[in-house]
Formats: C-alpha cells, structure tokens, sequence
C-alpha cells in the first residue's frame, strides 16, 4: 500500500504534521484479521473463523463507518464547501478502492481454505456444477430449503427498495423474485458418514438455489442475487425524554434503521450492466457503491460452520482450540470469605485466563449475604442468558439491587430493552441512560452493613458485563475495597440516578468532563519530564487512537525525547517513526486467539497507571459517560507494569508494526534472537500456574513457586 498520509489528509487538518485517516486505518486491522485466516499455524476452524469476522466487520464497517462518511459528504455538498467536498471524495474513493482489493482478497482465502478443509472431510463446495452433482446437496435443498421459500413475487428495479437492512433476494427469470428467510441462515451443512468416518459437506444458500431452484434455466447464473447495506450510524438524544417513553423512542429508531439511506447494494451472479444502473438510481447511491461478490454473498454466514460443526469432525481431526482453563482466585472462588479477603487484598482478573466466574462469584456471594444491603451495576452489552442475571433477580428478593441500561448499545438496543422489562418484573429498579452520552462505563457497587461501618466493594473494568465475549476478548477488572474508589462508585451511580452527568470524583477519571485533559495533562508532564532531563515513558494499550489532539501530544512527547509505546488493535492516525516528528513512538497491533479489548494509560515519571473502558476516541472522550481507574494497590500496580506491558511489548509471533510509511509488518520477521513470544500465551500459562511466579501471589505462594 501507498504512504496514506499524504493524500487523505484528517478533517480540518492545517498542521503538517502526519495523520492516517481513521477509516483507512481501520482497513488495514481488517486487513490484519485476514492475514490471520491466511496462517497456517492456526488451527483450521481458527482461520475459518478469522474469515466470518473480517466479512461481519467490514459489514459493520458500511453500516456505520462509510454511512457517517456520506452524510458528511452530503453535508459539504450542502454548504458548497468545495475543499472539503474534494477531501471527502478523496476519501471515498481511497476506500473503494481498498474495498474492492479487500473483497478479492476474501475469495481468494475462501478458496484456500475450502481446499484445506476438503482435505480433512469438511466439503464447502464453491463450484455450482459441483454443487448440483452431489446428492446429499439436494436433499439438503429439498429438506431444509425449498419448504422455508416463499412464492415469487413480481419485480422491478425499485422494488429493492423495500429490502431491509442486510435482507438478501433472489432475482429469477421472467422478471420474477424471492425475499429469502433469514432463518436459511445463508450457510446449510449436514455431516454423513463415508467409509466409516463422517464427512460435513456444507453449501451457501445461493448455490443451492443456483443448483436447484431453476432447473430448466439455460445457465445457472441466470439467477442473481441482491444483498442490502443500510445507514445505521444513528444516534439517539434522550435529554428530553420521560424515562417511562425510552424504549418507545429506542424502538422507534430501531424500526427506522431498517428503512434508512441504503449505503451498499452487494450484487451475486450475472447482473446486466443496464439493470446495475437501474438499482443505483433507484436506491439513491452512486455506482460505486454497487459491489459484485464472487463466489457467494453468504461469506458473513461461515460463522455457523465455526460455531456448530460437530465435535466429532472438530475435536477428532484438532481443527480448533481446546477451551481454555481459567482460573479463578480462591478468595473469590470460596464465596464465604470473599469479603473477608477483598479487605486485605485488590484484585485485578485478567479476562479470559482469569475466568469470568470469578465476577459471578462476586455477585453470587453478594446476593447470598444477609449483610449486603445494596447490589448495583451498570450495563452496556450483556448477553441474554447470563448467569448474573438470574443472580440479580434473586438478590431482588432480599436486598434493593439498581441496574443502569444503556438502551443504545448499538446492535444490542432490543436484548437491553427486554433485559430491562425482565429486571423489572423481578422487582430490580431498572434505569436508562439518559441525555446525549452514552454510558460506556463498566462498574459495580456492593455495599455491606459490617459491625459500626459501611463496606463498599467495588468493580471496575475494561469490558462488558457479559460471560460470552469475557471468553472471546481480553480485558482487565479490578475487585476493590478501597473505601475512596468506593465513594467514587457511590456518588457515580447517585448521579446517574438523578440523571446528571457525574463529576468531581477523588481517584475515578470521567469522561466527558475530565479524561481527555486529564490524559493530555499527563501527556505534558512526561514531555517536560523528558525536557528536564528526567526518565519519562508513555504507554497505552488502546482499541483505537484517532483523536487529533492527542496524536499532536504524543508528537511533541516524542520530540522532547519521551519513548511512548503504543499498542493499538484497529485505527491508529498517528503515524511513528517520522524523522523529527515521532521517531521515539512505536505502534504495535496484536490479532490473536482472542480480541484484544483492554485499555491501559500508563505514564512512567509520574508513575500513574489506569485501566479504562474509554479509546482514545473523540466520542469516547465526549459522546460517553466512561471511567478510567487508577491502579492504587501497588502490588498490582507492579503486576501490570513489571509484567503486563512488557509480555505486550514482546509479543513477536502475533504483533505487527506500523511503519513510518503507514504500512504494517509482523514483528518476527528477520527478528534475531527471541522471537517465539505470543504474549497471550504467557498469560494462559500465568493463569494456569495461579500466578504464582508474579507479585500478585502470596509469598508462601511465590516461595513454592521458586522451590
């Protein structure tokens, strides 16, 4: 890839100072997710799986990335700002181009990977003649598929636009369509058994229709296929709204986003050229937004091969992981002490080598004591069946127990609704976001009547509230009974139940009033350190680092002499390495196993480390109500700096390197010595041995350890 500093230049950027497009950036980390697919050193469901996020992802990149783009094009237009219109149009077609590159690169992996799978009795055939000479394929047709189609309808160019987001239709001969289930699921397998071992043979939904539906066509390609991409980057203001009406006002805009500016149009098949243009005038979207995919337009649905192929083929033939054994504290796992221990000690769980049960222990303990008076948690995404669920509904009975929504976690609005009305129904007091911030922050308040005193145990952490994703990405918690966090904690959801945006806090960083000049301000004090001759470093471990202020901070650091260190997963705009700009700054990005989620601000002169559930975002920073908590207990505060950020650092098997040109590389490339590293891998190993050899183990622990 070309440099892409130099012609896609940052909103409203005058400083000569280099910046990545944000969005150009993001291409690039899907780029990384499917270099994952690609490596061989994976087990084959693993790159699978790889594939199925990099195809959601960029879904979700059109959805809502590309979405914000076109109405800020359409703004410009608006306001006959010709520069920015030109900006934008640069931008754009940068990532058209890119896209489209991206796309060819998918098929040419899938083909790779049918080849691979073919060879260890999984058959995800591609080709449609080989499709209809299978048996078991039309069966599958028969049985499963034709009884769930509807009739067809009769169609015309602006019938499409009646799709709703993501719906898929089939175009038929004789001016003829299908609008097909979702519950087709676009992806049909059946495993069989041949010559005694069994054999999966999977097919995507379109070429089994190719294969069967019209049989009498002259070619199969006769039938096309047409897949929908709608505007979702909406936002919801509740300033005004009545707590009672939230969710009529939630639902209204759900409703609406299945209706919105289509933003993508994906095409399957022989489509005329004249009928192309036909779509786009109808839809209101330029051509270039007419995406033909080859081989099928069910890519995203390769996600139900990873997830429900059976153990019989996966395990057998080691196709995938084994699950990981998380390990859980013992004053946590013994529920009866966990008090008693959270006064003698802060934890930090690191998700997922430390298990997720360790928090539902919390909550399970909590619900269980006589004493605890009061239970309270936020909730941003929570998977549907969680067990602290039903830990809260049953602590309901005997205790007051508050739970904060946020009913516009985009994707999740509909299961935080109906986790609301369920709460309530079980006599939780349930309350919303509220305003025009989402709550992003990950927090839990436990108080507790003991003797003469209240105990306030506290929860903080980097990620959501929900034992799915705590399996799939990493993050950081603490367990705290710091009484000074515990008040923090305390006023923080007494604000949120007035309704006010919380603030003046002794240890908590929120956003939106103080996380960004907080993080700026330590960003200062590392640059003058370094100016006065002073050892100053700046680390952070981010999702995201595109605030612009923020990258020109880091800049200056550099320039002054402080080594900042920089993990970032997806879009980085600071560009390191640039003679007399950012040559002490390193960007590293880590695609494992795992999504890497957690956050770390670590500032080394003045020795202040805090864990976040905030990016280095502009909407972090200002559009969500965030925490960044500070590591106080010093022993964890040397876990994390001693051994965390290090084993980070030192990762040479899945970490690349951004390079001063804006291109990536993998950091063991031509790397003499060490280069075995896989920092994930350390932690499962410090996880499976208690910790043990860290600073986080007793001394008889560590002495047992060394012996």
């Amino acid at each position: 890839m070309e440099d892409v500093t130099t012609h896609i230049p940052t909103q409203g950027k005058k400083s000569p100072l280099p910046f990545i497009h944000r969005d150009i950036s993001w291409l690039q980390f899907n780029g990384r997710v499917l270099e994952e697919a690609e490596d061989i050193s994976n087990p084959l469901l693993e790159r699978v799986k790889f594939l199925a996020i990099s195809a959601t992802n960029l879904d979700e990149f059109h959805m809502v990335r590309v979405s914000a783009l076109e109405h800020m094009i359409s703004n410009a237009q608006r306001k006959k700002d010709e520069p920015e219109i030109e900006r934008l149009q640069l931008v754009r077609s940068e990532i058209y181009c890119q896209v489209r590159h991206f796309l060819s690169q998918q098929a040419r992996v899938l083909n790779d990977l049918c080849t691979e799978l073919q060879e260890v009795g999984i058959i995800l055939c591609q080709n449609i003649n080989q499709v209809a000479s299978i048996p078991v394929a039309r069966t599958i047709f028969l049985e499963q598929v034709l009884p769930e189609l509807p009739q067809p309808l009769s169609f015309a160019p602006d019938s499409l636009t009646g799709l709703a987001n993501f719906e898929v239709a089939a175009l038929c001969p004789g001016d003829l369509w299908l609008r097909l289930p979702p519950k087709l699921a676009g992806i049909q397998f059946r495993v069989i058994q041949e010559d005694g071992l069994p054999k999966a043979y999977c097919f995507f939904l379109d070429h089994l229709l190719q294969a069967f539906l019209i049989a009498h066509a002259k070619d199969p390609h006769d039938l096309s296929f047409v897949r929908l991409t709608r505007n979702a980057d909406d936002s919801i203001d509740l300033t005004n709204s009545d707590p009672d009406f939230i969710p009529d006002t939630v639902l209204r805009t759900i409703a609406n986003r299945e209706r919105s500016q289509p933003v993508r149009l994906e095409l399957g098949g022989r489509v005329q050229e004249e009928a192309k243009m036909a779509f786009a005038t109808v839809l209101k979207i330029a051509s270039d937004q007419l995406f033909l995919r080859t081989p099928t337009l069910f890519l995203h649905a390769i996600w139900k091969l990873v997830r429900e192929l059976p153990d019989t083929i996966a395990d057998v033939r080691k196709l995938r992981l084994p699950p990981l054994p998380a390990y859980i504290p013992e004053d946590i796992k013994a529920r009866q002490h966990v008090f008693t221990g959270l006064r003698e000690r802060d934890y930090i769980l690191h998700h997922p080598y430390d298990s997720f049960e360790a928090y539902v222990g919390l909550i399970e303990a909590a619900a269980s004591d006589a004493d605890v008076t009061t239970i309270e948690q936020t909730v941003y995404r929570m998977d549907a069946v969680s067990p602290v669920i039903a830990l809260l509904k049953e602590a309901a009975r005997t205790k007051e127990v508050r739970v904060v929504i946020e009913p516009r976690a985009r994707f999740d609005e509909m299961n935080n609704l109906r986790l609301a009305e369920e709460l309530r129904q079980a006599g939780v007091k349930v309350f919303f976001g509220f305003g025009n911030l989402k709550l992003h922050a990950k927090i839990a308040l436990i108080t507790r009547k003991e003797n003469d005193t209240i105990g306030l145990y506290t929860h903080l952490s980097t990620g959501n509230y929900n034992a799915a994703t705590a399996r799939q990405y990493t993050d950081l918690g603490l367990v705290t009974a710091h009484p000074e966090i515990g008040a923090d904690a305390r006023q923080f959801f007494d604000s949120l139940y007035r309704r006010e945006v919380p603030h003046s806090f002794r240890h908590l960083v929120i956003a939106p009033q103080y996380l960004a000049r907080r993080m700026l301000a330590h960003i200062r004090d590392e640059t003058e350190a370094a100016i006065a001759g002073k050892p100053a470093r700046i680390f952070a471990k981010v999702n995201a680092l595109v605030d612009d202020k923020i990258v020109e901070a880091l800049y200056m650091a550099s320039q002054a002499g402080v080594q900042v260190d920089l993990i970032v997963r997806g879009a980085c705009s600071l560009l390191p390495g640039v003679p007399e700009v950012s040559e002490k700054i390193r960007v590293l990005s880590i695609v494992d196993r795992f999504l890497e989620h957690s956050r770390i601000y670590y500032f080394g002169s003045s020795k202040r480390l805090y864990l976040s559930s905030a990016d280095w975002m502009p909407r972090n920073f200002f559009s969500r109500l965030e925490i960044a908590f500070p590591i106080l207990d010093q022993r964890l505060f040397s876990y994390v700096e001693q051994c965390v950020i290090p084993t980070y650092l030192g990762d040479r098997i899945k970490a690349r390197e951004l390079c001063a040109n804006g291109t990536w590389k993998r950091c063991g490339k031509n790397t003499p010595g060490n280069a075995t590293t896989r920092a994930q891998h350390i932690f499962e190993s410090l996880a499976a041995e208690g910790y043990r050899s860290t600073v986080l183990a007793r001394p008889e622990e560590r002495a047992n350890a060394r012996s």
